[in-house]
């Protein structure tokens, strides 16, 4: 494979360009209180920007697979950071975002496809896994900075509220993402250290471990619940309940 296309295929894709423009322009409205419609600024703001760390998750995977030893993944487009590359798109992108609008809970996607046989260690494999949602703990450090920092004289009211909002569903996709449950990253970070034999067993329930996560969302108790621990890890970084809250209201603006 020549430089060149290499080059290419790891070239930032125009669909993630277009997304981070929609960010950038909404966040300013937000910002400025320039849009007619504050709910729908807020709206086109969070709900981009979590698309902007659905694909930041997936290329985390990728690129640290790709100096694990797979090389395949540059031909894939998993390095462009094209949402629509994905092997799972539904999984990864629109699922997540329905579960957003529906339920404002920051849904894990699904991971892209890696090549495991090429990649020597179980340490490799376990940082792969855990890469995505190391990069939503990220994702969140930067959103609730202005937060711990103290740092927030002069912002208006409805950004902080949004980011607010936008830092609780990182922290939600952290924390579902490292779940040991089949089919998510923390089972694959601890998959490596299981015997073949528990491997074999725990292999066929895999493709419904998310489904089993997102049933156990829809009971008030486990919901209201997990919300709280998100809540507890929020307010140790300054975010309170009532901005999350105020976040989610605009969010809905319909």
């Amino acid at each position: 494979m020549t430089t060149a296309s290499r080059t290419s295929e790891q070239r930032i894709s125009p669909v993630f360009l277009g997304i981070t423009a929609i960010a950038a322009v909404t966040g300013w409205a937000v910002w400025t209180d320039f849009a007619s419609s504050r709910g729908l600024a807020v709206f086109l703001f969070v709900t981009s920007a979590w698309v902007i760390s659905l694909c930041l998750h997936e290329y985390a995977h990728a690129r640290t697979a790709l100096h694990a030893g797979d090389i395949t993944v540059r031909g894939k487009g998993y390095l462009s950071l094209n949402p629509l590359a994905y092997t799972h798109a539904l999984l990864s992108i629109v699922l997540p975002v329905v579960f957003l609008i529906m339920g404002g809970i920051g849904l894990p996607g699904g991971a892209v496809l890696i090549e495991r046989g090429r990649i020597p260690g179980r340490w490799r494999h376990s940082l792969i896994s855990a890469a995505g949602p190391l990069t939503n703990l990220l994702f969140a450090a930067v959103c609730t900075a202005p937060f711990w920092l103290d740092a927030l004289d002069g912002v208006p009211d409805d950004f902080r509220f949004a980011l607010a909002f936008l830092a609780l569903l990182q922290v939600t996709a952290a924390i579902l993402n490292f779940l040991p449950v089949p089919g998510l990253d923390g089972y694959g970070v601890i998959e490596p250290w299981l015997s073949y034999n528990v491997r074999r067993q725990v292999e066929p329930f895999a493709p419904f471990g998310l489904l089993f996560v997102i049933a156990l969302l829809w009971l008030p108790a486990v919901r209201d619940g997990f919300l709280d621990v998100v809540n507890t890890i929020l307010q140790g970084l300054g975010v309170s309940e009532v901005e999350t809250s105020y976040g989610w209201s605009l969010y809905r603006f319909w």
